[in-house]
């Protein structure tokens, strides 16, 4: 039998003038069951605060729903019925003190190692079964000194997807309807996209006749993902047309990033209104406040060093006051979905909303007893649920359990053993 030539993973794009090599794509393993288009679909938001939190303010006395608020769930308190506190709980394999930051959606195991290449993140497996149903099928945020990257969204490939920063920007691409000529330009970028794709399926086609059988089921993989991503295109250029949701919130301006609080709030209330009009279903948003110096009364350094404190209390009085803020606009966003009503529930029981850091203590660098809490979604929440600190209960099934409660038929999703337990639907 004659030997086949190797092909190259570019070859198949030669002469038409883009750079796209045969990436080894995995066909969607998972679809939305018919629960998922109630009218009142579930959505979900997932907020990473990356510098930790001060667990001896989180962490609650007691257990079940009659814990003993701490000092940071006291703000939450009017939730406590929707929500979740979990003790003992950590990715498997997840360590790098601030690297695992990489890990938080995805559980990649050591972020910090010279050969880590993350794997997606579970919003992405979730906005690869939801599809195009909302305007925006994936909103990824960061609020965080523009000078540093970070995003909690990762494709199948590994590369994170671009945050943004601008609510004002987020605004605009959401409620404010572009002209004739802007609608004509993006509908003609789209149209572009279409030819690459036909392009690449005919020469995919030819391709095929050179390939041994391996190589015909990997091709017919990457097909399968080029006809769906031609469906994405088709329903995003449909939307191109569609009229945008009018709401009574006016454009925001931005904040300066140093204006914490407000800069929190604003996007808060952006991926409130993205929720309340189904724009999309799903949100991340990744709080970084590493090297950044916020204006908040009290604090004169910058974050990253308040977090090695060493227990000096001067410090820890900062630190504190920093983290504070941000539990309060934390319940500002919960307060605002709770009254917001949607058919008979309010967007708190249609919206799950995750909430957490990846270092269980950023002054010792620890990657355990990971401070997390869930709310709403519609959960049969439990107060405290506690697990062993000593050998912490694996976070990604939690992930199961959310993406089971967006619609997916899924029964893992990386280092996860199951689904998350004590932690039912309602």
């Amino acid at each position: 039998m004659p030997q086949r030539s190797p092909v190259s993973r570019r070859r198949l794009l030669q002469g038409s003038g883009v750079a796209l090599s045969l990436p080894l794509l995995e066909a969607m393993q998972s679809r939305c069951t018919a629960a998922e288009e109630q009218a009142a679909p579930r959505r979900m938001v997932a907020i990473q605060t990356n510098m930790g939190i001060l667990p001896q303010n989180f962490w609650p006395e007691g257990s079940g729903l009659d814990y003993q608020a701490s000092r940071y769930l006291q703000m939450l308190d009017s939730h406590r019925k929707q929500m979740t506190v979990f003790r003992g709980v950590s990715h498997p394999d997840v360590d790098g003190g601030h690297l695992a930051e990489r890990s938080f959606l995805t559980a990649a195991p050591h972020p910090a190692s010279g050969a880590f290449r993350n794997s997606v993140s579970m919003d992405v497996v979730a906005a690869e079964a939801l599809g195009t149903r909302t305007r925006i099928p994936l909103l990824v945020t960061r609020i965080g000194p523009r000078n540093c990257a970070g995003s909690l969204s990762v494709t199948r490939s590994g590369v994170e997807i671009a945050p943004e920063q601008s609510v004002s920007a987020l605004y605009r691409r959401m409620f404010v309807q572009g002209s004739e000529a802007e609608v004509a330009a993006r509908l003609n970028d789209l149209s572009k996209g279409r030819s690459i794709l036909d392009f690449v399926s005919d020469s995919a086609a030819r391709l095929q006749q050179k390939l041994g059988p391996r190589d015909l089921a990997r091709m017919d993989q990457y097909l399968t993902s080029v006809r769906e991503l031609e469906v994405q295109l088709h329903e995003s250029s449909e939307w191109e047309t569609r009229p945008k949701p009018q709401v009574q919130d006016p454009e925001p301006e931005d904040a300066e990033i140093s204006e914490l609080a407000r800069c929190s709030k604003l996007m808060f209330d952006v991926a409130r209104l993205a929720l309340e009009t189904d724009s999309t279903r799903l949100v991340t948003l990744f709080i970084s406040t590493l090297g950044l110096k916020t204006d908040i009364p009290g604090v004169s350094h910058e974050t990253h060093t308040l977090t090695h404190h060493g227990n000096r209390p001067e410090t820890l009085a900062e630190l504190e006051r920093i983290e504070t803020a941000q539990f309060q606009a934390l319940a500002g966003f919960l307060d605002g979905l709770k009254a917001t009503h949607e058919a008979d529930n309010s967007l708190l029981d249609q919206t799950m909303v995750l909430y957490g850091t990846c270092m269980g203590s950023a002054n010792a660098h620890s990657n355990v007893n990971l401070p997390m809490l869930l709310a709403g979604g519609g959960f049969r929440h439990q107060g405290l649920l506690e697990f062993d600190t000593k050998q912490n209960y694996p976070l990604p099934n939690l992930y199961v359990s959310m993406l089971q409660r967006l619609g997916l038929e899924i029964d893992s999703f990386a280092s996860s053993t199951g689904t998350f337990r004590g932690l039912e639907f309602s």
